[in-house]
């Protein structure tokens, strides 16, 4: 069975949150590392983090965003390989991302039709 590309967009609640601790960051680091080893052949492109600013962009030109009051912020993004949606939900929800309060990460197909 050949595999899908799938889409997956980080969000996060908006706001101020306190940075970990150099113990915290080192642990947090070591879980993510085992877990892109893990799942090295899926991930096609691990995307970044986004910076907060960008324009919204329409056919009657672009103004600054993403918008502030939003509620959720996406934060960064990467594109998996599965062979379902099923698969590619288990691979996201073994990241350490998905376990911090107020993080979910949306899992999009990719069409390619």
């Amino acid at each position: 069975m050949s595999k899908t590309n799938y889409l997956c967009i980080q969000r996060s609640q908006s706001g101020k949150c306190e940075p970990p601790s150099p113990a915290k960051m080192e642990e947090m680091y070591a879980k993510f590392t085992a877990w892109r080893e893990k799942f090295q052949e899926n991930l096609v492109d691990m995307g970044g983090k986004l910076d907060g600013g960008g324009q919204v962009v329409t056919s009657e030109g672009a103004t600054d965003g993403p918008f502030v009051e939003a509620k959720e912020v996406i934060g960064g993004y990467m594109i998996v390989a599965a062979e379902s949606m099923e698969e590619a939900i288990e691979i996201v929800r073994a990241s350490p991302g998905v376990v911090m309060p107020g993080s979910s990460v949306e899992v999009r197909e990719i069409s390619t039709s």
